[in-house]
């Protein structure tokens, strides 16, 4: 399994939501085909087809428990959990 396929089962799992690294978050939702828009500090994504958007905050170096929550919904709602 890729570092791709690790990140997901670690969102996925739920299990260290305080311990996602915000890059690694980012991209990850970059290769999963979300496009980024930044706004001061707010680094928002947005697919088609997706009518959800994720809006994502730096907690330090890693990302805000609650997006983690979040971006889970999201994956789980529309499948986007198998790709690696």
């Amino acid at each position: 399994m890729g570092k791709q396929g690790k990140l997901i089962l670690k969102v996925i799992e739920g299990h260290s939501d305080r311990n996602v690294s915000f890059n690694e978050l980012c991209e990850l939702l970059k290769r999963l085909g979300f496009q980024e828009r930044i706004r001061g500090s707010h680094h928002i994504f947005r697919m088609t087809g997706i009518t959800e958007m994720c809006n994502l905050q730096k907690d330090g170096k890693h990302a805000k428990p609650y997006q983690i929550r979040q971006v889970r919904a999201i994956l789980v709602k529309y499948g986007l959990l198998g790709v690696d």
